[in-house]
């Protein structure tokens, strides 16, 4: 069973139970290159213009650095980096996306946010499998709108990947 399939099967389960509730969920949208992402609405803390980091030493290219944010310092990671889509450009509609998961606060850089989108249950396709090039350990599934099609992250899942160490595992 894909991870969509589950999704879509467990949509009446709880948060608690593992499973998101699909019913009416809204994901904020945002830009990737060519490609347009969705992120669970409720994961974003608040939006931000792009400015100048403060960068870690041997830390990984796709860890930009680090933002004092009303004192608290937060690692910001550039999605595109992260993706492999290319060299990133920051310009006016650059935004860092503030998420706060698993009560830890962590900024990512995406090209721009475009809105917020409820997905009902039908809307939300499992993702394709796509051998070993990319992986779809982190992905809902694709959520589909009339004229767009959203790439749904399991932002949660990403940022607490062993890969990513931001977020420590403490329980």
């Amino acid at each position: 069973m894909t991870q969509a399939t589950q999704f879509q099967n467990d949509a009446n389960t709880s948060e608690e139970g593992g499973a998101v509730d699909v019913a009416g969920h809204e994901f904020l949208a945002f830009t990737l290159g060519n490609e347009e992402y969705g992120i669970d609405i409720l994961k974003v803390q608040e939006i931000r213009g792009y400015e100048a980091v403060t960068r870690i030493a041997n830390a990984p290219d796709f860890l930009k650095g680090v933002i004092n944010l009303r004192g608290n310092i937060v690692p910001v990671v550039d999605m595109r980096i992260k993706f492999n889509l290319g060299t990133p450009s920051y310009d006016q509609f650059t935004v860092v996306i503030i998420l706060n998961i698993e009560g830890k606060i962590v900024g990512m850089v995406v090209d721009s946010v475009s809105d917020v989108t409820t997905l009902m249950p039908g809307q939300v396709r499992p993702a394709p499998e796509m051998g070993t090039t990319f992986s779809t350990d982190f992905l809902i599934g694709l959520g589909t709108l009339e004229d767009r099609m959203l790439i749904l992250v399991e932002i949660d899942k990403l940022m607490s990947s062993p890969e990513m160490g931001l977020v420590d595992h403490a329980s």
